[in-house]
């Protein structure tokens, strides 16, 4: 074997107060498809905001050998000039304009002056070929699924000649078609000499993908494992992650569950006007206390619409059917009405609608209750500082100060964070949206815990999960919904990945 496409030896980079990595050495050998894992705050992302260019070089120390020679990137253009493509979780492409103008946008085909149409549609035809993404190229990227638009991205990264394409979380969003189709992608790429970095909390997937994984930990590197040697399980990634073992990645719960109905919903219809059409038909389904009812189906089945149009109904959806909490009907006009109520919503996407990322720890977990806390109409700080020190301890959120801005966090100490500000409202009903998407392992159990604590207690937890293990892990009841209906409920001691997939593809 010559010698790695990429060496990052002795890689440290400090930011104030906190050391991101500390003499980081990592080597990918051209042709293969190398994982690197590690829980939320290991430094991958830092690591390979390092190799784009994103920290030029000058702000860490250390040395990037990238095809033989020692790279001094300044910015982001110079990565992508050497051949280096990376592709973020939050995808990076415009939605207004076509497929075609992403793909080429920054670097257009030109005649002359101007950019040449015919040879830029035509050349955007054959990238999307490549990643077997059959659309128009003039189709407007926002009219794509997330999908798609991922194929998208990475055809914009094979439109520069990438020699080394760097995909970090690239399945967080994907159903399970989906990931299968990207798997087959980038190996079809690796066939043709693309080498692949794959940044992922889905230890499955790393097992079933990669050829080497390399696990950080705490801003350091554990090991590098040979999977094509039997060396890569999903115990030993675990273990080299979070330093032990973790024998059940789905804690056990003793409780009894309760037959008592809390939330009963029937006949729910739900239409979206800005599509235009019905998302949601005759949906019934009911939760019982201290249970955890998990959500089930594919991306645009309705899910999140679901919990959307039952909490409060912020996207103004044209809703019919019945809700009942405790034997009563309810219809909720607005998302405060739903929480006065006992009914609280954290939302798939913690970033964008979740959380205030530039506010601090208290100030996030009290937001969504700040009367508990008001007196006169004006915030008790010491109230603030007592209310959010015991979600802090109670669950265990990792951080210097409950000063510390909410964006500085890992991606588990976010998600916490999210769940502590609904815990707030002392909700009957909770429900979680994609409660784990994007966290690590260790994160994920903790999360876990928490959510058996709650349904302990008498808390009725409503799940909605894309990962079928975490379903089938954590759920009492499942419900499975396609094409905005229930094709089918399980309890979970009859259920199976196959018997929700079958269910999901009706």
């Amino acid at each position: 074997m010559g010698a790695p496409l990429l060496e990052m030896k002795n890689i440290t980079k400090t930011f104030p107060g906190v050391v991101a990595l500390s003499n980081v050495s990592f080597s990918v050998n051209a042709g293969e498809i190398h994982c690197l894992v590690g829980e939320n705050g290991a430094g991958k992302s830092t690591l390979m905001k390092v190799l784009s260019g994103v920290y030029p070089h000058g702000e860490y120390t250390g040395d990037i050998i990238f095809n033989g020679k020692t790279q001094e990137y300044r910015g982001i253009a110079d990565s992508e000039k050497a051949g280096i493509a990376i592709i973020y979780q939050e995808l990076a492409l415009v939605p207004e304009m076509t497929v075609y103008e992403n793909i080429f946008l920054g670097h257009e085909l030109r005649a002359g002056f101007l950019v040449d149409l015919n040879e830029t549609i035509k050349k955007a035809g054959e990238m999307l070929f490549k990643v077997r993404l059959d659309v128009n190229p003039e189709t407007k990227v926002r009219e794509l699924g997330v999908g798609k638009q991922q194929l998208v991205e990475i055809a914009k990264a094979l439109s520069r000649e990438v020699k080394l394409l760097v995909l970090d979380e690239p399945t967080a969003a994907l159903n399970e078609d989906d990931c299968q189709n990207l798997f087959e992608i980038l190996r079809g790429l690796k066939s043709h000499g693309v080498t692949c970095i794959m940044i992922s909390h889905k230890l499955r997937e790393v097992t079933q993908i990669g050829d080497m994984v390399t696990v950080l930990r705490d801003g350091q590197t554990i090991c590098t494992l040979d999977a094509r040697k039997g060396e890569v399980s999903e115990g030993v990634l675990i273990k080299h992650m979070v330093g032990r073992e973790i024998d059940n990645v789905y804690p056990r719960r003793t409780h009894q569950r309760s037959d008592q109905v809390v939330l009963e919903v029937k006949n729910w219809n739900v239409l979206d006007p800005r599509l235009g059409r019905a998302v949601l038909r005759d949906i019934s389904f009911n939760v019982k206390k201290g249970e955890i009812v998990g959500f089930s189906g594919l991306m645009g089945s309705g899910r999140t619409e679901l919990a959307r149009s039952i909490f409060g109904n912020p996207d103004g959806y044209r809703v019919s059917g019945e809700l009942k909490l405790h034997d009563y009907q309810r219809r909720f006009v607005h998302p405060k009405e739903a929480i006065r109520r006992g009914v609280a919503y954290a939302t798939e996407d913690r970033k964008l609608n979740g959380l205030i990322l530039i506010q601090d720890v208290k100030q996030n977990i009290t937001l969504a209750n700040l009367r508990e806390i008001a007196r006169n109409g004006v915030v008790d700080m010491n109230a603030e500082v007592k209310v959010a020190t015991e979600f802090k301890e109670a669950l265990s959120i990792k951080t210097p100060s409950l000063e510390q801005t909410v964006s500085n966090l890992s991606g588990g100490n976010q998600q916490k964070v999210s769940v502590a500000k609904w815990l707030f409202v002392k909700p009957e009903v909770l429900i979680l949206d994609e409660p784990t998407r994007g966290i690590d392992v260790g994160a994920k159990y903790e999360i876990y815990t928490i959510m058996n604590r709650l349904v302990g207690d008498g808390m009725s937890i409503i799940m909605i999960s894309s990962e079928l293990p975490e379903i089938l892990g954590m759920s009492d009841r499942i419900y499975v919904i396609s094409a905005g209906r229930i094709t089918g409920e399980l309890d979970v001691a009859d259920a199976t990945q196959e018997k929700i997939m079958q269910l999901a593809t009706r």
